[in-house]
């Protein structure tokens, strides 16, 4: 008998080890269905593109476990302008709501003056609509990894400069943004090919890299000062290093201005989103985050739940602001024409 419950605990044990410190499996989804509706809307000027990529949970998944981590086919939407290429272009990623009409009118204006724009679409891929609340359905790492491999599927497009490839994104986007320029992943992922300018837009700054090596291409972050989801602060930090060491990278604070302040609506509240406004975070050579004051691992889905109930508080506030707003889309306008036309 005491045999059996000496081995009964180590089985418990054993099952609570795994749950705890496991990384999660994600199922590769059939993207079939997803591409026919797609194709119903599709213009004269657009075409599916489709690539491999990988499910990644972590950087830690990318550095160490990547030969291991299940595939995922992926899409994105390349619409072309009027005349001949090489195009530059540009890679659009959405924010955890996904796809949405502030998101399309950017790529709707780059295309306007001239570049070509791909939207990237790593949530339908993977069957998701969002991941507000629930930030492990795709993960970062996820969606970094795609857009590199989105990177090289368009490096086989006559009609597209590969030299010449800009990214942007929104919130969980503009953290791609941010983090496609971080140079240890860009060497593990794509050490052929990288990015030429960065624009995010209000990513998350409050996890910040202990190994501070970034690419050589020019940087440039838009947030608001209210901003209670990512909070501005970090990515001024951020920034005043990244200039310290030399590197062409800047910031837009706009004032009086929250989350999502490019969007055409008033200011509402999200109760279920996290808020980051009192969490730190480092991000480690090895591709575990950390929290910066206990250096407890978010290198779990439990891990990541139970180091963000230290720091992490629900409800935000997000919505458009009239001045960032405006003044938002004439700058990513200008950034990217300096950077990729010139």
């Amino acid at each position: 008998m005491k045999k059996f419950i000496l081995i009964f605990i180590a089985v418990v044990l054993a099952v609570a080890g795994y749950i705890f410190f496991a990384t999660p499996s994600y199922n590769q989804i059939d993207i079939s269905d997803a591409l026919l509706e797609v194709e119903k809307s599709l213009q004269d000027d657009q075409k599916i593109i489709t690539f491999s990529s990988k499910n990644p949970f972590n950087f830690y998944d990318i550095f160490q476990n990547i030969a291991q981590i299940t595939e995922q086919e992926v899409y994105g939407i390349l619409t072309t302008p009027i005349g001949e290429g090489p195009h530059p272009v540009i890679i659009g990623v959405a924010g955890s709501y996904g796809w949405a009409d502030h998101h399309y009118g950017y790529m709707q204006r780059y295309l306007d003056i001239g570049f070509a724009v791909f939207t990237l679409h790593s949530f339908k891929s993977r069957g998701v609509k969002s991941t507000v609340g629930r930030q492990m359905s795709v993960t970062t790492a996820m969606v970094v990894y795609d857009a590199f491999m989105a990177l090289k599927e368009l490096s086989k497009h006559g009609n597209i400069d590969i030299q010449r490839v800009g990214i942007t994104g929104w919130s969980l986007g503009g953290g791609v943004a941010l983090f496609t320029a971080w140079r240890p992943i860009q060497e593990a992922i794509s050490p052929k090919y990288q990015f030429s300018a960065h624009l995010p837009i209000y990513p998350p700054c409050m996890v910040k890299p202990e190994i501070m090596k970034f690419t050589n291409a020019p940087m440039h972050i838009l947030i608001g000062e209210l901003d209670n989801w990512v909070p501005a602060e970090p990515c001024v930090e951020l920034i005043n290093e990244l200039q310290g060491m030399g590197y062409d990278a800047d910031i837009t604070v706009y004032p009086e201005s929250h989350h999502s302040f490019d969007r055409d609506q008033e200011e509402q509240r999200i109760n279920i989103a996290y808020s980051f406004t009192d969490c730190r975070l480092t991000l480690s050579e090895d591709g575990i985050v950390r929290t910066i004051n206990t250096e407890f691992a978010l290198s779990s889905p439990i891990l990541q739940k139970i180091g963000l109930a230290f720091c992490a508080d629900r409800g935000v506030t997000y919505g458009g602001n009239n001045y960032a707003r405006e003044h938002s889309k004439e700058f990513a306008k200008e950034f990217m024409r300096k950077y990729l036309f010139n």
